[in-house]
């Protein structure tokens, strides 16, 4: 265990009051060709138009704005496979203290380059042989930095929860009422049903995962905490840790939060439905909601459901292959 108290509805009002101003109020968009596919009403939380092109730099921002400011100037670490790593650098920039992130070395370009470009220092490690909690636990210890979790602290969450009040509020205004949301990631999952456990109660709240990849969907259904098979692949690069934390998990599995999975072929399909219906870019991981309301993988008919674009930050290679196969 973490030894961090759980996520709360007061520490994501928090967040969302500092990443007011800094943070972009992404919309949330209405496609009528979608819902005519669908026979439902389906609306898409643009995450991809998020600074650094995922939901990500929520977190992180969140997590820098809290660290006492002499402790700040000593830097922060993170590791991710990108899109917290980019979160970070760009919170770091921003703050004007030096970061440094540990990146796996199959990491998009994209995603490494763009880390890179907002000031950071990119440490790379061998996912298959290497710890990247060891690696960035002994570089922040050496330069008495502080370690920025990707998910699994309650700062981290509560900053990803600012995307459930800002639903709720959106919804408000489009007069719907969502009888689901379906979200890619467990810290972004967690916030979310935190924040919708307040706005919106009866909204049913759904974590998709790829199929290899599916520790969250089996955890909430045994009801403890499992870990993903050894050597396990997806091409969703944003969604391939080990396991889900335990505060992650603990919020999910006490709002009641349950999993859905889809393939790599079906997270290609709706990638090439987005660039080519929705003129959207999505990452593979950033596809994984939408990917399971186009698969049927959950009922939309008569439905209001929320479906989280949550990131875009994709090698041109690999998104012209997803698309050409999708």
């Amino acid at each position: 265990m973490t030894g961090h108290a759980p996520p709360t509805l007061a520490g994501i009002e928090g967040a969302a009051e500092r990443l007011a101003g800094v943070a972009v109020l992404t919309p949330l968009i209405e496609s009528p060709a979608l819902n005519a596919r669908t026979r439902g009403r389906v609306l898409l939380k643009a995450e991809t138009l998020q600074r650094t092109g995922s939901f990500k730099f929520r977190g992180a921002y969140n997590f820098l704005a809290q660290i006492p400011a002499d402790t700040r100037t000593h830097g922060v670490v993170a590791y991710s496979s990108g899109n917290h790593a980019q979160g970070v650098a760009a919170a770091a920039q921003i703050f004007g203290v030096p970061a440094t992130i540990v990146m796996p070395a199959d990491a998009p370009t994209a995603k490494v380059d763009n880390t890179r470009g907002y000031g950071a220092e990119v440490v790379a490690y061998d996912r298959q042989t290497e710890s990247r909690e060891d690696i960035a636990a002994a570089i922040a210890d050496e330069a008495d930095a502080t370690l920025v979790p990707p998910f699994n602290h309650p700062w981290t969450i509560e900053g990803q929860g600012s995307v459930g009040l800002e639903i709720s509020a959106q919804c408000a205004a489009l007069h719907a009422q969502p009888d689901e949301v379906g979200c890619g990631g467990g810290g972004l999952t967690a916030g979310i049903a935190t924040a919708l456990a307040d706005r919106n109660p009866s909204t049913r709240v759904r974590a998709v995962e790829p199929i290899e990849f599916d520790d969250a969907t089996r955890s909430l259904a045994a009801g403890h905490r499992l870990s993903n098979k050894p050597g396990a692949s997806s091409i969703c690069d944003a969604l391939l840790s080990p396991s889900t934390g335990d505060l992650t998990f603990a919020a999910m599995h006490a709002l009641g939060v349950t999993g859905l999975l889809v393939s790599d072929d079906e997270v290609r399909a709706a990638m090439a439905y987005a660039w080519r219906t929705l003129k959207l870019v999505l990452e593979p991981g950033g596809a994984v909601a939408l990917a399971a309301i186009l698969s049927g993988k959950t009922e939309t008919k008569g439905r209001t459901i929320v479906v989280i674009l949550s990131g875009g930050n994709v090698d041109a290679a690999l998104f012209n292959a997803c698309i050409e196969a999708g």
